[in-house]
């Protein structure tokens, strides 16, 4: 019989604790089990599958690469079972359902709450989660099953074959400042006046700085070593509103930051563009609510503002 028949939610739990405790001593008395009862299960289980899950070491245990794949697999079932936890209980309340919906970048403070205001309009008892996070970070949590759709800069270097993506839209970057800026007294900055002042920066590696780093280069230029990085758009339009930092900016969510005269784009042009998509996982379950999320994203993206190229 295949081991997995032989597997039961007590099980994974076990193997999700000692994965967490890297203590077998800890782990059982946890789960409040005995050791040698625990201990017994782990070697019955690596000889079941052929491989083995753990290293012992005098100071505990250790994964090796093939328990860290079953360990990877199992937070997927928990995180589904969490799942669907919630989804009965909001069900089981007159709910219309629940829905995780991960933000990178300015998908935060423009797409993505734009899709949560038509979402509820078309389903007013949905249960809405958002978590902020770098696109990394992110397709890591949706990987896993912690989250149902992910919003962020195209990541083309993600090979995870269980994610499907779709890009949304294609738009400029640009600098900005705060409205009263002393570059905003300067008909035309030069480079010499940008890189005077100190720069707020996404970290290296996402998606927006790879775009940023590129414009700069291919205007001869690269970033001020004295910039500071930050992943947040509230930290980041924070520092902006209070000194005279110069950040970096999507065209939705300058104009939108313009508008309500938080920033003002500097007038200089940038060469990069950044493109935006949505992310799932194609072997999940898809309850109404994440099937009517996706549509309300990509209903508000094609009322996109100037300047944005749908794709």
């Amino acid at each position: 019989m295949d081991w997995t028949h032989r597997l039961r939610l007590r099980n994974l739990k076990m193997l999700l604790s000692l994965a967490q405790t890297r203590n077998i001593s800890h782990s059982a008395a946890m789960l409040n089990t005995t050791q040698p009862g625990l201990s017994k299960w782990l070697k019955d289980l690596e000889d079941d599958i052929g491989l083995p899950l753990f290293e012992r070491h005098a100071r505990g245990l250790r994964p090796t690469p093939h328990g860290d794949v079953l360990i990877a697999h199992a937070q997927r079932v928990e995180s589904q079972l969490d799942r669907a936890s919630a989804d009965m209980a909001a069900l089981r309340e007159g709910g219309g359902g629940r829905v995780v919906i991960g933000a990178s970048g300015a998908s935060a403070s423009d797409t993505v709450p734009l899709a949560v205001m038509k979402l509820l309009e078309r389903m007013p008892q949905a249960r809405v989660k958002l978590v902020e996070g770098t696109t990394d970070r992110l397709l890591a949590q949706l990987a896993q099953g912690e989250l149902d759709i992910v919003v962020g800069r195209s990541a083309p270097e993600h090979h995870d074959p269980a994610i499907r993506f779709e890009a949304l839209y294609l738009e400029p970057i640009h600098l900005v400042a705060r409205p009263r800026h002393p570059l905003f007294a300067v008909e035309q900055p030069s480079w010499q006046d940008l890189l005077s002042y100190r720069w707020i920066l996404w970290p290296k590696g996402t998606p927006i700085r790879n775009a940023v780093d590129a414009a700069l280069a291919a205007a001869g230029q690269a970033p001020p070593p004295d910039h500071i990085e930050s992943n947040s758009v509230t930290v980041n339009l924070t520092l902006i509103n209070n000194s005279d930092m110069i950040g970096v900016a999507s065209h939705r969510a300058a104009l939108r930051f313009s508008q309500m005269r938080a920033m003002r784009i500097i007038p200089v042009r940038l060469s990069g563009f950044g493109s935006v998509a949505m992310y799932w996982r194609e072997d999940a379950f898809r309850p109404v609510a994440v099937e009517e999320a996706m549509a309300a994203l990509r209903s508000t993206v094609a009322e996109h503002a100037p300047g944005v190229t749908r794709l």
